[in-house]
């Protein structure tokens, strides 16, 4: 199975360093305002550091977002800890088409479950115990969910992200050195997809990243 070199793990780890430092990175959003729509108005009063955008959920409700280039996170952030690579975390699932909507509850709705559009499952066999996770198509890529007893000690206590690489029809891999803090990690702001029942490993996903880590006496 093919797996990466130590240069090319450093070099995703350096990437997704200046992803949520970038100035519409995770750590730069400062605010989401659920029901506005004029990013003009968001803008009064804020200092020139601070840019807004426009979004809508899925239900169609317009939001403004406000990201600052120079918020306090981005400021007082050191790095994301991780995991050394173990080339043993790169494994390969079987892909069966199964185009569905199945539910996710996501962080900040209290218990309510959304529906997001899971083209087919992934079969995993892992320490003997087999998987059916859903992934879910987040704008072009599939994007996993999943929890596992490392969470909320050693990881993000609302699980973690893994992009799914297809490798054919019928074969997907799943690089667990890249699973990554989800955008809630590094922002109240955001309202991430939490792991459902099916994707929740009973093995300690010791890969990948743990958690941002910021300068002493910084409140995150």
């Amino acid at each position: 199975m093919a797996t990466v070199t130590v240069e090319e793990h450093d070099a995703w780890k350096a990437a997704r360093r200046s992803a949520v430092t970038a100035p519409a990175g995770n750590l730069a959003l400062i605010d989401t305002r659920w029901g506005a729509d004029d990013p003009d108005a968001a803008l009064a009063g804020q200092p020139a550091t601070v840019r807004a955008t426009l979004l809508r959920n899925r239900e169609g409700l317009p939001g403004v977002r406000l990201w600052d280039a120079e918020s306090p996170a981005i400021r007082n952030f050191e790095r994301i800890d991780t995991f050394a690579y173990d080339p043993a975390w790169v494994l390969e699932a079987r892909w069966t088409d199964a185009p569905d909507q199945k539910p996710f509850e996501h962080l900040r709705d209290k218990g309510r479950t959304r529906d997001l559009p899971v083209p087919g499952d992934l079969h995993l066999t892992l320490a003997g115990r087999d998987y059916t996770l859903s992934a879910f198509d987040d704008d072009g890529e599939l994007l996993l969910v999943f929890g596992d007893p490392t969470n909320g000690s050693q990881t993000y206590g609302g699980g973690r992200f893994l992009i799914v690489e297809r490798l054919s029809d019928e074969l997907v891999r799943l690089d667990f050195n890249r699973a990554f803090v989800p955008p809630c990690g590094f922002s109240e702001h955001y309202n991430c997809p939490l792991p459902p029942p099916q994707n929740r490993l009973a093995v300690p996903v010791e890969a990948g990243e743990k958690l941002p880590i910021f300068k002493p006496g910084f409140v995150h």
